[in-house]
């Protein structure tokens, strides 16, 4: 993991142990954030900024998602992606269409594998 997502997944523990759990959806919004941008470096074959022949397509901004989750209804940014053919990108650990505690559950524990 480079220095970039190590920084970002430090800012998130920080909110965790400033807040505690009475800020636990918004903790859980970030985490879940920089695991749908590590989703979409992989997808794209390279990170933010850097340019390599393996590269397929480009970073293309964030929509927003809001999820229901036993801690309640988090907002997401979803990251999006151009130019690169037919295979669309949508992050595995998100059901399109739905905003399901299961989606959600599911992802936490991709993430935390």
């Amino acid at each position: 993991m480079d220095r970039r997502k190590d920084t970002a997944l430090e800012a998130v523990l920080e909110q965790l142990i400033e807040h505690g759990p009475g800020e636990i959806a918004s903790v859980f919004a970030r985490a879940f954030e920089l695991a749908m941008q590590i989703e979409r470096e992989r997808f794209l074959g390279a990170s933010h900024y850097e340019r390599t022949p393996e590269r397929h397509g480009y970073a293309n901004g964030y929509k927003p998602k809001r999820i229901d989750t036993p801690a309640g209804t988090v907002s997401v940014q979803v990251p999006k992606t151009a130019g690169h053919g037919e295979e669309p990108f949508y992050p595995q650990s998100l059901e399109r269409g739905r905003r399901s505690v299961r989606s959600v559950m599911l992802a936490v524990a991709e993430m935390y594998v």
